[in-house]
This record gives C-alpha cells, structure tokens and sequence, in this order.
C-alpha cells in the first residue's frame, strides 16, 4: 500500500454544501490516533484534487467524470427552488418547473443539476457561482433551483425555499483515485457504508481480538477440565423443578415421605 501509510492524517475533501461531521465523529471514536483533515473544495476542483494526491478521498457529486476514480453513491438531495419570502411560492410546501414559467431561474456556471431544460424564463447572463445567484435573488433578480443542501449553507433570513418535484436530482458519492484504494481509504468506506467495528471487512479491530469473539469460550470447572451437561434427574431445570417441591417429587412444603394413614 502507498499514500495512507506515509501520511500522518487522513485528508478528506468535500464539495459545498455536504456536511461530513456525522462521519467524522465516527472516525474519531474508532481511530483517534489518525487525524481526519477535512480540505473544503470548490465542486469544480475536487477531481483534480484527488487525482493530486491533495486529499485521500472526497464528498462529490455525482457523475464523476473519469474512468481513474472509484466512487460509492450515498444519498439523494432534495432539490428546491430559492425564492423571497414575499413570493408567491412561498405561499405552498411545492412546487413544478411549470409553477416558475413566469420567473427568471438564474442558472450558475457551478450548477450541479443536470438539466434537460430549465424551467422559467433565462437570464441575460448566468452568474458565476450558486452564492451570486442567490444574492441576485436576494435583490430581487429571478430565482434558483438548486439542491437543499446549497439552499442551506446560503440560507439568509429575507430567502426562503420549496421543493421542486419535477427536477433532476443531486446525488452525493464517495469518491478516491482507484490506484489508491489506501487501508485508511477502507476504513472510511466502511465507516459511510455503516459498517460496525465487529465487521469482518473493517480493520479498526485487531485480528486476534476479532477471532476469539467469534469463539464462545467453554466453561470449565475448579479442576480446569470441560463442564459436563447434568445427567437427566441429576440437575438442570428438572433437578431445580425437583428441590423448588421439596426433594425428589414429594409435595409442596417438603412433608415427609411416608405409609399413607387409614381412616377410622
């Protein structure tokens, strides 16, 4: 293996607006002598990125555009249009691309949805990242459709949202250059596929400490030699059912054994 065993932290790249904290964490529970460095990066940069050796493996967004990276789809982002809170979408929970026929929909050059066509009505120019154009729809200047999680990290208290139900999709990947499938890279992988640390594909538990969970020791008497299963009547739950009504089958209460009295 090269990469993650000269490297004194694991370097971890993510695109605007996915939040990696929750599997963080987790690498901090398992591993807390590797460092996981998170590197932000632009959605347009991330690739080279990687194929740079500057981070182990990164948060993209699907498709990836070279056959050299390796990648693992993890979720669908709900897509949502960003609008004023005084206009009239902000009125419904939804929304089609037909309900913004009459609205400019802004679209940036760093758009991560695939459009077949654009809803609305285009404008002159498309701004050059998703954080102008909701400013531009902050001053008053059309709408955008974006995935919620952008909706999200640009968020401003006169904008709101609302889903769109009838555009593309986002959807988020883990991705790493293929010739450096590094250990580290694999125990990331199993951390963001939900792997426990018991698995038998993680490496966060050592091998002994993994094979002698799988074996049950036998327990074993003063002498040191196996425990023997109690002869039926000897012991067990019928030897237990035995004492519980006063010895060998005789009543509750343990009266004594005896002949039967005759009646007078």
């Amino acid at each position: 293996m090269t990469g993650s065993e000269a490297s004194p932290a694991f370097r971890l790249a993510y695109v605007p607006g996915v939040t990696p904290s929750k599997w963080v964490r987790i690498w901090n529970e398992r591993l807390p002598d590797v460092p996981l460095v998170l590197v932000p990066v632009p959605a347009a940069e991330v690739y080279d990125v990687l194929r740079r050796g500057e981070a182990d493996a990164g948060f993209v967004r699907l498709p990836v555009d070279a056959a050299d990276l390796s990648a693992i789809p993890l979720y669908t982002e709900t897509t949502v249009v960003v609008v004023p809170k005084d206009h009239i979408v902000a009125a419904v929970e939804q929304v089609s691309g037909e309900d913004l026929a009459d609205d400019i929909v802004l679209h940036p050059l760093d758009d991560p949805l695939e459009w077949e066509r654009l809803p609305g009505r285009p404008a002159l120019e498309r701004p050059a990242a998703t954080a102008d154009a909701v400013e531009l729809v902050a001053a008053g200047i059309g709408v955008v459709v974006v995935p919620q999680s952008l909706a999200r990290l640009h968020h401003r208290k006169d904008l709101t949202y609302r889903t769109v139900t009838d555009a593309p999709e986002s959807r988020v990947a883990l991705a790493w250059p293929e010739d450096r499938t590094t250990d580290m890279v694999e125990d990331f992988i199993g951390i963001v596929r939900g792997r426990t640390v018991n698995s038998t594909r993680g490496r966060t538990q050592p091998p002994a400490a993994a094979k002698s969970s799988k074996q049950s020791p036998r327990k074993t008497d003063s002498g040191g030699g196996a425990r023997r299963k109690p002869a039926p009547g000897k012991g067990g739950a019928r030897g237990a059912a035995k004492n519980a009504r006063g010895g060998n089958g005789g009543p509750k209460g343990g009266a004594k054994r005896g002949k039967p009295r005759r009646s007078s």
